[in-house]
């Protein structure tokens, strides 16, 4: 084979995402060449290149083919299931690679994975990173928003190739940049899917609040989340929601999206995030919220019966629900309020979780920047992803989003909306747990002095971990039960 003839780029692992990053990458002018396992998928997406317009691609049907059919230094993107199999690949791939060479992971792999593998690799010298990927196969074939990290070089090696596949934003440019170094790709690309796991539990709740207090209907229900994406909302996770409820079931009467069991399935990036969070100490009870609603919804034969018997018991679900002189045109616009400021709190949340890990391993993670990429191609994109990433511009050291002095107007001209939506939920014994969740944080962040001083009292008396105190400096530590058993100042009030 001609040095001239060689592809610029290879990608093994051709399932959906596979498939169709490669089209992307060959739509856009660079050489590529593919490979499989199954020989059947190889075929598969040869085909389907053709089928597109004769796009530059070629089929190799085994390892040292495949790396012998790029050009040098080569970049290898591998798209197979996170754990084993990404090592695996690896196994097979670079004992026909050379130094210089670099492997890209572009799946949801957990990042301390990612940076065993960059140590176990450059051994041989060559080169890795860790990419993630955002917006399913759509975003895969037309313009994905893309997180890698690691080593620097080897961005530069394909920087031109993920800048012309990555969605393009107007003004903005290209939804990818160096994310930093390690794991750190990973790392935002599973924060982003945990700040995901909290829009989509707040959508929703207010599907929830709007059908079941408001009492409309899937067609009502769509017109509103259309209207709600032109304004402040306008996002791809409220656009398709619009989409969803205009679907008929063709099995039988009414939508389909009624027809849908409500268990809802996970991959396990939600599920990182939390723990991630609870292990920086970092408070993200929106993303929380999402994750424990996701394993409350899996136990549907519980949740019947506790139905059957809490009716038993008594519990009139009826009368709850039916709260009578509902305004539906300022419940509707209620629930818009609360959907934003909401949302606000979950962002900040994963934007706080991101800064706190940057710290602690060094990675020098720049928010704004992130908040940027994450404006096209990906799940979360959103209009307010720009103000956030302006936000992080104006001052890059923001404590939290909800100080910042935009937010902050938004979030004090939408609090009574919020609390109405919350407060009514509650009354209708509707669970709104992302809502409350952040509007727990909301209020639990903004006050100058919470009831931890309780806490910290209890603490000491039973374990003697002492306390600090507001008008002195230095840890005090109180013998409180010696000391209210002997008092006799205010005994008297309560015998």
């Amino acid at each position: 084979m001609e040095a001239s003839a060689l592809s610029r780029i290879g990608l093994a692992g051709l399932a959906v995402m596979g498939q169709n990053l490669a089209l992307n990458i060959a739509d856009k002018g660079f050489p590529i060449s593919v490979y499989n396992r199954t020989a059947s998928k190889v075929d598969e997406t040869v085909d389907r290149a053709r089928q597109e317009g004769q796009l530059p691609l070629t089929g190799q049907y085994n390892p040292k083919d495949f790396v012998l059919s790029i050009q040098r230094p080569r970049s290898v993107i591998i798209l197979v299931k996170a754990g084993s199999p990404v090592d695996q690949t690896i196994a097979a791939l670079s004992s026909h690679m050379e130094p210089g060479d670099t492997i890209i992971d572009g799946g949801n792999e957990w990042y301390e994975n990612t940076e065993r593998r960059i140590q176990e690799v450059s051994g041989k010298g060559l080169l890795y990173l860790g990419m993630g990927v955002s917006g399913g196969e759509e975003g895969a074939r037309n313009g994905p928003s893309l997180m890698p990290g690691g080593s620097y070089q080897a961005y530069s090696n394909i920087q031109e190739i993920l800048e012309k596949i990555a969605a393009q934003v107007k003004d903005d440019g290209p939804c990818v940049t160096y994310i930093g170094e390690g794991g750190s790709g990973n790392f935002v690309k599973m924060v982003h899917n945990g700040i995901e796991y909290g829009d989509m539990q707040l959508i929703s709740e207010a599907y929830d609040v709007l059908k079941n207090v408001g009492g409309l209907s899937n067609q009502e229900l769509s017109e509103i989340f259309a209207e709600w994406n032109r304004g402040e909302l306008e996002s791809f996770l409220i656009e398709i929601t619009a989409d969803i409820f205009r679907v008929k079931d063709e099995y039988g009467d009414g939508g389909l999206v009624d027809k849908i069991l409500d268990k809802t399935g996970m991959k396990g990036t939600g599920k990182w995030t939390v723990q991630q969070a609870a292990e920086l100490s970092v408070a993200a009870p929106t993303i929380a919220a999402s994750l424990d609603c996701r394993y409350l919804s899996g136990l549907k034969d519980e949740r019947e019966n506790a139905a059957e018997v809490l009716r038993e018991a008594g519990l009139n679900e009826e009368k709850g629900v039916k709260l009578g002189g509902i305004d539906k045109k300022r419940l509707i616009d209620d629930v818009r309020q609360a959907l934003y400021a909401s949302k606000i709190c979950s962002y900040a949340q994963g934007m706080n979780l991101l800064r706190a890990k940057s710290v602690e391993r060094g990675w020098d993670l720049n928010l704004g920047e992130l908040a940027r990429i994450w404006k096209g191609g990906c799940i979360i994109r959103a209009v307010f992803l720009d103000r956030i990433k302006k936000a992080y511009q104006r001052n890059p050291n923001l404590a939290n989003l909800v100080v910042d002095p935009d937010f902050a107007r938004e979030m004090v001209q939408r609090q009574a909306a919020w609390r109405r939506v919350v407060g009514l939920a509650i009354s209708a014994g509707i669970s709104t747990p992302g809502m409350c969740a952040s509007l727990s944080y909301f209020d639990t962040y903004r006050r100058a002095r919470l009831p931890a001083n309780l806490v910290q009292a209890q603490r000491d008396l039973f374990g003697a971990h002492t306390y600090e105190r507001i008008d002195r400096p230095g840890s005090f530590h109180t013998e409180w039960t010696k000391l209210a058993r002997n008092s006799d100042a205010g005994v008297g009030a309560f015998s």
